[in-house]
């Protein structure tokens, strides 16, 4: 149960910039490697999210795309919550904090070529 709402929620994590969404990958990976070897063989089997889960697990990190559209979704979410949504400074501040630290993030994984990433 938990490895499916790890999925759930880290499928959620793609459309939302804030919900980490490695984090539930690899819960889900980890909870269904020991109770479901059908489910983490879809998992990882899964043409979106397989090839990712494994090049993190693995070391490999992110493609140069999806740390580019990463970045400018997040960029994009967060100008927007703390231009015309976040009603007080301290609230815009942890914002521009959190996708900063997100960025520093994502551009210290190492950059996994495209061609390795379609391999797997």
């Amino acid at each position: 149960m938990v490895g499916s709402l790890s999925v759930v929620a880290g499928v959620i994590g793609i459309l939302l910039p804030l919900v980490p969404t490695t984090p539930f990958l690899l819960l889900a990976a980890w909870c269904f490697a020991r109770s479901s070897p059908r489910f983490y063989g879809l998992l990882l089997g899964n043409r979106w999210l397989g090839p990712y889960i494994r090049n993190y697990r693995d070391g490999r990190g992110m493609t140069a795309g999806a740390k580019i559209s990463t970045l400018i979704v997040l960029w994009i979410a967060i100008g927007f919550g703390a231009g015309f949504v976040a009603p007080m400074m301290w609230l815009r501040v942890a914002l521009i904090a959190i996708a900063t630290g997100v960025t520093l993030f994502l551009l210290r994984l190492p950059t996994t070529p495209t061609q390795e990433a379609a391999s797997d």
